[in-house]
């Protein structure tokens, strides 16, 4: 199935930027909606304004229901608290409950947890989430892209992220 309509969440503060380049690379021919935490939000009222921009506090906003027939969801960073949520079901502000329709509809989610180490309880969480389909990404660079800069490593992290959910892209050097 390809990707016509996507959403993309930011939570926590940490890796707000990556979660807007995810944001400025998604291709012009896909319809893009954003949601961004209370804490993202903080980093955000500083940037550029937004299109199709909804708030968590915005449970009720279109992007929360089945019927708004969004063909994704990328959640980047997805700070533990949120990926926690996600894996034991609490919808409680519009990140969590725009992911738990991905899930019940059977649409591809894709969570990049950004933390070092991981501990037993959010690897338990991620071993849980991917035996139910969800794709969990961290940020992890690959050294055969020969990376040279910042820009470089994030356009690596988000064709791969892309790859996943089959968006065509160009942003990293590939294998061959």
């Amino acid at each position: 199935m390809a990707i016509k309509k996507i959403v993309i969440a930011i939570t926590g503060g940490s890796g707000f930027s990556l979660g807007m380049r995810v944001w400025n690379l998604i291709p012009e021919n896909i319809e893009k909606y954003l949601i961004i935490s209370d804490n993202a939000k903080i980093v955000a009222k500083h940037e550029e304004k937004f299109t199709n921009l909804y708030l968590d506090s915005q449970i009720d906003a279109p992007v929360a229901s089945g019927s708004f027939r969004a063909d994704g969801m990328i959640i980047v960073p997805c700070s533990m608290n949120t990926l926690a949520k996600i894996r034991v079901g609490i919808a409680d502000n519009l990140t969590t409950r725009t992911a738990s329709v991905m899930i019940k509809e059977k649409k591809p989610l894709l969570l990049a947890p950004r933390e070092l180490p991981f501990s037993e309880i959010a690897l338990q969480n991620m071993l849980s989430l991917s035996q139910m389909g969800i794709i969990i990404a961290p940020p992890v660079i690959a050294y055969y892209s020969d990376i040279k800069n910042i820009e470089e490593m994030e356009n690596f992290l988000i064709g791969r992220w892309f790859d996943l959910l089959g968006i065509d892209n160009n942003l990293y050097k590939r294998w061959n």
